[in-house]
């Protein structure tokens, strides 16, 4: 089964109605079938902050998301450690070059790990980090 990467932009276009890339998102999904995702906490944290404001109802949305994806055997969300966070702390200081995020860090970090060079995203810094991204294509 093909494994992926999913980045928050993925979680919130698919949440988000108003989103600009829900139907890109919708359409890729069809398109890769059944697969494996891999996720990881830090991920969720920044799709939980950004539909943290305004609209309640998106905010539940996001809540409940996360809890079906725990419960969703195709997806594993990979927990944040003290070890996930040095390592991606130590890429965020080697790059300086580049406008990662931390976040991001430990996503390029989790994919590396994991073997996953293709990602459920637009961020072009996961293109500049040598991995596809799906949502850009």
């Amino acid at each position: 089964m093909k494994v992926v990467f999913a980045d928050a932009d993925y979680w919130i276009a698919l949440l988000n109605p108003r989103e600009k890339l829900q139907s890109k998102a919708r359409e890729v999904s069809s398109r890769l079938g059944s697969v494996r995702i891999i996720t990881t906490e830090m991920v969720l944290t920044e799709v939980l902050n950004g539909l943290s404001k305004g609209d309640a109802k998106l905010r539940k949305g996001a809540a409940d998301l996360v809890g079906r994806l725990r419960q969703n055997p195709n997806i594993t969300i990979m927990p944040q450690t003290s070890i996930q966070f040095e390592e991606a702390r130590s890429l965020y200081a080697e790059r300086g070059d580049q406008a990662w995020s931390l976040t991001d860090c430990a996503s390029f970090q989790a994919m590396q790990n994991q073997k996953i060079t293709e990602a459920l995203t637009n961020d072009r810094h996961f293109v500049q980090a040598g991995f596809k991204a799906l949502l850009r294509d």
